[in-house]
């Protein structure tokens, strides 16, 4: 069953993120504004998916594959339209193509047109694909093709779902949410891009994270510091303390990464523990560092 939450895309937010992606990608490409805008003309009166493929086709050639130009106003609107959206990272030719998907309304749901792009896309088209997730309708019927992208071994593919991404958060039941949370440490993805990655924080994720991180060093092997971030505000539940203290004694990074976690909550263990590295428990208390800025502490 899939949850619902704040922050869900609508048909109407839909409608907005076609006239965003427009505006930004006229602007970079104002060579191609005709073309472009009578591309989508087409688009929206025809019926036929071969007008689709050709325009999916042409974009590239068309408008290039350079990075998408965005300003901080133009991620304050893509945020204000739908938080945790950040199409930061996007490219040109992949907003173009994503605005096109939004615009068509072919014979077929969604879903199966979806499904059909999915199969015969190569990387970089499957990275525009899941990128608009957020946006396509009837999203529940796009389970099958989304777990498909999760158990991609290709991390630009699953960083395209679950980076910068609201669709996971909106969208994803439980063991989904879980279960993505657990790859993304497993194959060195990082968390913070992750939207609602506090907000869906639940105690049976910190478990989780809990044991890999036992199972980690029963191997002899490091345990990504971010980790902490998810079991910070279960450690109390969980009797997590030995660990956290394991982890005060590792890397400077480590010992950022288990203080902030031991910051999560306010216990008497979780006090003294965090005094017992008091650089650390300063570096936290003036807000120097924090989960949305450690990454610049763990490349130190």
């Amino acid at each position: 069953m899939t949850e619902t939450l704040p922050g869900r895309a609508t048909a109407a937010s839909s409608l907005s993120a076609t006239a965003l992606l427009c505006r930004w990608v006229v602007r970079q490409a104002a060579a191609q504004e005709t073309w472009f805008i009578t591309a989508l003309d087409h688009l929206q009166t025809s019926a036929d998916e071969r007008t689709l493929h050709l325009f999916l086709g042409q974009v590239p050639r068309r408008l290039g594959k350079a990075d998408l130009e965005l300003t901080p106003q133009d991620l304050t609107a893509a945020h204000a339209l739908l938080p945790g959206w950040s199409p930061l990272d996007w490219s040109l030719d992949g907003a173009a193509r994503i605005a096109g998907l939004l615009t068509f309304h072919g014979p077929r749901p969604f879903a199966a047109l979806f499904e059909d792009l999915v199969r015969t896309a190569d990387a970089r088209e499957l990275i525009t694909l899941y990128r608009g997730l957020s946006f396509y309708p009837e999203p529940a019927a796009l389970s099958a093709q989304v777990g498909a992208g999760l158990r991609s071994n290709m991390r630009a593919v699953f960083e395209a779902i679950v980076h910068g991404n609201p669709y996971p958060r909106d969208h994803f039941d439980l063991h989904r949410w879980n279960h993505m949370v657990l790859k993304a440490l497993f194959i060195g993805s990082r968390l913070a891009p992750i939207v609602g990655i506090d907000q869906r924080n639940n105690p049976e994720l910190a478990r989780i994270l809990l044991d890999y991180a036992d199972e980690r060093w029963a191997a002899g092997r490091a345990v990504t510091p971010e980790l902490w971030r998810c079991v910070g505000p279960c450690v109390d539940a969980l009797g997590a303390y030995a660990a956290l203290q394991r982890a005060m004694a590792g890397s400077p990074a480590e010992r950022l990464a288990a203080g902030l976690a031991l910051s999560q909550t306010d216990t008497p263990s979780a006090r003294h523990l965090l005094a017992s590295a008091p650089e650390t428990a300063a570096l936290i208390d003036t807000g120097r560092v924090g989960w949305g800025n450690f990454h610049h502490y763990e490349a130190i």
